[in-house]
């Protein structure tokens, strides 16, 4: 009976610490209409073999008057992504297509709306500066924030 209980319990705890890896793993960050992020820092541990990451529109204005998207991107990288992103326009969510300096990006949503993505960080490293920012026109220079691999 004892060995029945010690392998449940054993059970129970790997179950568990599965879950809260998990978690860790997964991230939300909500926009607003005030041209913010609720974050100015996400991180996740170098353990993750991927993220999924849930963004959400607080406010209620439409996509075409104040849409919000996530990008990951170096620090380094950040603003020539933002800049190439307003000319790749709306219907590519203000990001360049095929853009290998973006590891991860959502749609643009508007007021109301959520969207979620999954993303490899296999090869990221915690020595290097990674940004999220929000790539519609005007957006990123406030609406960005660290992404830390821990």
């Amino acid at each position: 009976m004892k060995l029945i209980t010690t392998f449940s319990a054993a059970v129970m705890l790997i179950l568990l610490s599965s879950t809260a890896y998990a978690s860790e793993c997964e991230l939300t960050i909500t926009a607003t209409d005030a041209m913010q992020f609720d974050k100015k820092e996400l991180s996740v541990p170098a353990t993750c073999k991927e993220v999924t990451l849930t963004l959400t529109h607080g406010g209620q204005l439409p996509k075409s008057a104040m849409g919000h998207n996530w990008v990951l991107s170096t620090a380094a990288d950040m603003q020539a992504i933002a800049n190439d992103g307003m000319a790749a326009g709306a219907d590519n969510s203000y990001v360049k297509p095929k853009d290998a300096r973006v590891i991860a990006h959502t749609g643009i949503i508007g007021g109301g709306e959520s969207t979620s993505i999954n993303f490899s960080i296999e090869g990221l490293t915690p020595a290097t500066a990674y940004r999220f920012f929000c790539s519609f026109p005007g957006h990123w220079a406030i609406m960005q924030g660290s992404f830390i691999i821990k």
